[in-house]
């Protein structure tokens, strides 16, 4: 690989989200805050939106860990789940003992003496749910009976909601109104601008080891920002590809024609270019027809 070229540590532009390159931009430092506070005024249901590859897991995990000792959290990653197999993933989170047979009563039992015990020793539960835009309607129902559990003071649970835009979608449904009702703060993650994307360049090779001259010129930031329209995950991909190029090419600057050539290879990119052009081909088909039966009648 190309680290020992560029005089870097470690690769800084992987997909997998490390809490080490948490970059707080406009956007990310604003959604933390916003969680941070509702954390910690015990609010019931939070919610945490933002497109594919934007950094929902990424800022969940940093917010997790920037939760003080006076926490205990849960995470549940993929909660595609009925709701007493969400109980159980949420029992083994918070190391709940229970019979392998119990029925979902049992276990939201079990779970409450848990919350319970936690409470007394004055400690704060925060369940964080991952690709919440997937969970069954059944068990978000659930969920929001979860939030019941409560004492004279405050909840027994806190519930962090992480999703696409679709689960705005989903809780606009009749059936779960009182759930959607319950989220008291809720937050949209967008993409970089283009100032923040160089900035976020910089951060991930700084914290990677990287203290040399400008690596990305800017006209690769250009580029690198029209072909990822500044989503993170897109960026990390495409930045990563351009080293590799570079690195082949035994160059120590990357230019904006390694951007070019990493975004041909990816394809989500692809589609990013293609949609426009598709969209004018479909709008110019159809003025040619309204022309030619204009002009045939």
């Amino acid at each position: 690989m190309y680290t020992a070229h560029f005089g870097l540590r470690e690769l800084p532009f992987g997909i997998t989200p490390d809490t080490s390159f948490f970059f707080g931009s406009p956007h990310s430092q604003e959604a933390l805050n916003t969680l941070l506070v509702a954390a910690r005024t015990g609010e019931g249901f939070i919610k945490i939106t933002g497109e594919v590859g934007t950094g929902k897991t990424l800022l969940c995990r940093k917010f997790m860990a920037t939760l003080g000792p006076e926490f205990v959290t849960a995470y549940i990653p993929n909660p595609y789940l009925e709701p007493r197999t969400l109980m159980l993933a949420l029992a083994d989170e918070l190391e709940v003992g229970y019979d392998k047979d119990a029925d979902q009563h049992a276990v939201l039992k079990a779970i409450t003496h848990r919350l319970l015990d936690l409470a007394a020793a004055d400690k704060r539960v925060l369940l964080c749910l991952d690709e919440a835009q997937a969970m069954p309607v059944e068990t978000l129902e659930a969920l929001r009976l979860l939030t019941n559990l409560e004492t004279e003071k405050r909840k027994l649970l806190q519930i962090v909601l992480f999703g696409q835009p679709e689960l705005n979608r989903k809780l606009e449904l009749q059936s779960i109104r009182q759930l959607a009702q319950r989220i008291t703060f809720h937050y949209h993650l967008g993409p970089l601008s283009r100032d923040d994307l160089d900035y976020y360049v910089a951060h991930r090779l700084r914290v990677a080891g990287y203290d040399g001259a400008r690596l990305f010129s800017r006209a690769a930031v250009a580029r690198l920002y029209a072909a990822s329209g500044g989503v993170p995950r897109l960026v990390n991909i495409l930045a990563h590809k351009a080293m590799m190029l570079c690195y082949g090419q035994g160059r120590q600057q990357v230019a904006r024609a390694h951007v070019s050539a990493a975004a041909r290879d990816t394809l989500a990119t692809s589609r990013r270019r293609l949609w426009p052009r598709a969209a004018l081909l479909a709008v110019l088909a159809g003025a040619a027809a309204g022309l030619a039966w204009a002009l045939s009648h």
